[in-house]
């Protein structure tokens, strides 16, 4: 039986990146609502289906998991690695004594215990004190229960995580509540837009993205714009001689490097650290998921016979978060851009084959089983194929994020 997983990012409140939750799928069957997801998650881990290992997943981060009633009072979690999991005690549980004392039990062996989908309801209370953590569906709560209730948890030392954080008004509004984490997809969109054009510094960096995305590669201008800035020829060749890239070859120059490793490559490594130094005063984590999302668009166009120069799904998804970087619309920036009109298209939202393949990574990056289904059969791709890409991505993206940080 071939399984699922999703993650989602849970960042601090200087927005780096703190740990992941892990959803969790067991087979086609399972991507149906009538099927419990937290006995899915338990059954998968307890089989070890998993074809990717945790720290894989996580990249060594903490892995928020839900547990469903029998799992807990089997004390099921205690299997796994407590500096790597916080377990999650699901809203649905049923608050027997049995129940109260597996959570004290697995408390006891050192494992951090969170509350999921909190609503501040009394009958919590009886678990508050062993909860190191507690997560509030901004969306659902009752506004008032919960800021009225904030002052009590953070006296007894419990951390909160807002979650369906969307927007940075969001985020800054829940910070200045008190709340210490954050899960959603706020980071990964533009903040108020502050300019109607790219600030001169950027330039050269736009430059050599549009090198990397033209049809036809012209050296002697990739060689210009990067003479303008050293530092940047310098980052280049650090980054395509790191073994992770290159194993054997010391590549001393961009002409070297070409001949070496080949137009395309050199064409995405060029936008891969012109991309990571325009997004040099943004959390890693969104330079992390654009990496996931070019691996994972390549690996789909490639599944399609896309032609890949230039490296259109790679392209596809490494620009996808390009709005969100610049703080720029979309539609400003890919004005700029010599894009194919599909690939503009696509990062514009417009409906085209390219758009697919982002709606089929962003439907794993929320675990939205159904949409995962229907994208890959519109792609005519299946769905254990799908989910290898994600994993293979996931892996390359911790890869070339610490190389990137190094």
């Amino acid at each position: 039986m071939f399984s699922y997983v999703a993650r989602q990012a849970i960042l601090d409140s200087k927005k780096n990146l703190y740990a992941y939750e892990l959803l969790f799928r067991e087979g086609e069957q399972n991507f149906f609502p009538d099927i419990n997801p937290d006995e899915a998650t338990s059954k998968i881990l307890t089989n070890n289906h998993l074809d990717i290992g945790l720290e894989d997943i996580t990249g060594g981060k903490l892995a928020f998991i839900n547990f469903h009633q029998d799992t807990l009072q089997h004390r099921f979690p205690t299997s796994l690695d407590k500096n790597l999991v916080v377990i999650e005690v699901v809203e649905t549980v049923q608050l027997t004594p049995e129940l109260v004392q597996a959570c004290i039990n697995i408390k006891e062996m050192g494992y951090k215990l969170a509350l999921d989908d909190f609503d501040f309801a009394p009958k919590w209370d009886v678990l508050l004190p062993y909860a190191d953590i507690v997560k509030v569906d901004i969306v659902e709560c009752d506004q008032t229960l919960m800021r009225s209730n904030i002052d009590r948890l953070k006296q007894a030392k419990i951390k909160l995580v807002a979650e369906k954080i969307e927007t940075y008004e969001e985020f800054e509004e829940y910070k200045a509540l008190g709340f210490d984490y954050f899960q959603g997809y706020f980071f990964a969109r533009p903040e108020v837009v502050k300019q109607k054009s790219i600030p001169t510094s950027k330039l050269a960096l736009i430059d050599l993205v549009c090198a990397s995305a033209a049809t036809d590669f012209n050296l002697a201008r990739v060689n210009d714009i990067i003479e303008r800035d050293v530092s940047l020829s310098y980052k280049l060749l650090r980054f395509i001689n790191n073994p992770l890239i290159n194993k054997s070859n010391k590549i001393s120059s961009l002409r070297h490097a070409l001949n070496y490793m080949g137009e395309i490559e050199v064409k995405k490594f060029i936008a891969l650290v012109a991309l990571a130094n325009l997004g040099d005063s943004k959390t890693i984590e969104l330079l992390h998921l654009s990496l996931m999302r070019a691996k994972f668009c390549e690996l789909v166009g490639k599944a399609r016979k896309l032609a890949d120069n230039p490296p259109t799904g790679f392209l596809l998804g490494l620009f996808s978060l390009l709005d969100a970087i610049l703080d720029i619309k979309m539609r400003t920036v890919v004005e700029k851009l010599p894009l194919g009109e599909q690939l503009k298209g696509a990062l514009c939202g417009e409906k085209n084959e390219l758009q697919s393949y982002l709606s089929l990574i962003k439907a794993y990056e929320v675990g939205y089983w159904q949409s995962i289904t229907r994208d890959a059969q519109k792609l005519d791709i299946e769905l254990a194929m799908t989910q290898g890409f994600y994993n293979e991505a996931i892996k390359w993206g911790h890869a070339m994020k610490q190389l990137i940080k190094d």
